[in-house]
C-alpha cells in the first residue's frame, strides 16, 4: 500500500484566492442561508490538493450497515467476488430506500491529526489553513457570525454508484454551524450526479451545486441536503475536502 505522507516533501502554503473578498457575498449568504462560491483557493492550493487527492491509495469506503457506520478499506472491497461485492451494494440500496444511508470513499484528516497519524503534508496544511485566521474570519465576515473557531476536515470520494441520501446535519451537542465542501474536481458534468442538493419542505429540490472546480459551498445548519447518485457513466471522481465549521467547544 502507497503511503498517505511524503516525508521529503515540502507542503505547500494552502490560501484563499487574494481576489476573493466576504463582504460582497453576505447579503446572499444571509437570505438563503448556503452559498456557491467559485474560484475560492489560490490556483496552485487548489492545483496541490486535486494532486494530493488523485494520487492517494488509503481511502475508506465509508457506509453503513444495519444503521451503524462502518468504513471498509477500499482495496478490500476491490479484491471482493463479484456475487459478494453485488450483495453488499443490494443491502446497502435496501438501507438507502426509505432511510438516511451513504456510500463514499473517505480519508478522515482531523482523526488523524488527532491521533498523530501519518498524514500527507498537503492534507494538515489544509487543515492548518481552514483553522487559521484567513478562513475562519472569511466566515465570519460572510456570516455575520462571531462564534465559528474551529474546522474539522476529511478527504472525500464519489465514484460511480455513490450517494448520500437526505438528511440536515443536525447534531447539537457536537457545536456544528456551518457546512462546507471544497471542490476539487477539474471537470465536472451536471448529467454525471453527484450534486449537492437542498431540498425543501415539500420534498422537491429547491437548488442544486454541480462540484464545480475549486468552488466552496458553505451552508447553515441545520438544512435538509443530500448528493445526488453519481452516474455509472460518470468520467472523473468527485473529489473534495469537506466538515463542518463549529463553535469553540461540544455543548455537554
Amino acid at each position: 500500500m502507497q503511503a498517505s505522507t511524503d516525508a521529503g516533501s515540502i507542503p505547500p502554503v494552502v490560501a484563499i484566492d487574494p481576489g476573493l473578498e466576504a463582504a460582497p457575498l453576505r447579503e446572499a449568504f444571509t437570505r438563503f442561508g448556503r452559498i456557491h462560491i467559485p474560484g475560492f483557493l489560490a490556483e496552485p492550493s487548489a492545483m496541490a490538493l486535486h494532486a494530493a487527492l488523485s494520487a492517494e491509495r488509503e481511502w475508506m469506503c465509508s457506509t453503513m450497515g444495519g444503521g451503524q457506520s462502518i468504513d471498509i478499506p477500499v482495496e478490500q472491497l476491490e479484491a471482493l467476488p463479484a456475487d459478494q461485492a453485488a450483495r453488499l451494494i443490494a443491502l446497502a440500496h435496501a438501507e438507502a430506500r426509505d432511510g438516511f444511508h451513504y456510500m463514499f470513499d473517505n480519508l478522515r484528516i482531523s482523526d488523524r491529526i488527532g491521533k498523530s497519524e501519518p498524514l500527507n503534508p498537503v492534507y494538515r496544511a489544509a487543515f492548518d489553513f481552514l483553522n487559521g485566521p484567513g478562513f475562519l474570519d472569511f466566515v465570519r465576515d460572510l456570516t455575520g457570525d462571531a462564534r465559528p473557531a474551529r474546522v474539522d476536515a476529511q478527504a472525500t470520494r464519489y465514484e460511480a454508484g455513490h450517494y448520500l441520501t437526505d438528511h440536515d446535519d443536525k447534531k447539537p451537542e457536537a457545536g456544528r454551524l456551518y457546512a462546507y465542501v471544497l471542490n476539487l474536481t477539474p471537470r465536472w458534468r451536471t448529467d454525471w450526479g453527484g450534486l449537492l442538493t437542498f431540498i425543501d419542505d415539500d420534498g422537491h429540490v429547491a437548488e442544486a451545486y454541480t462540484p464545480a472546480w475549486n468552488a466552496l459551498n458553505l451552508f447553515r445548519v441545520p438544512q435538509s441536503h443530500a448528493v445526488s447518485f453519481v452516474a455509472p457513466f460518470a468520467g472523473a471522481s468527485r473529489l473534495s475536502i469537506t466538515g463542518w465549521v463549529r463553535s469553540a467547544a461540544p455543548s455537554r
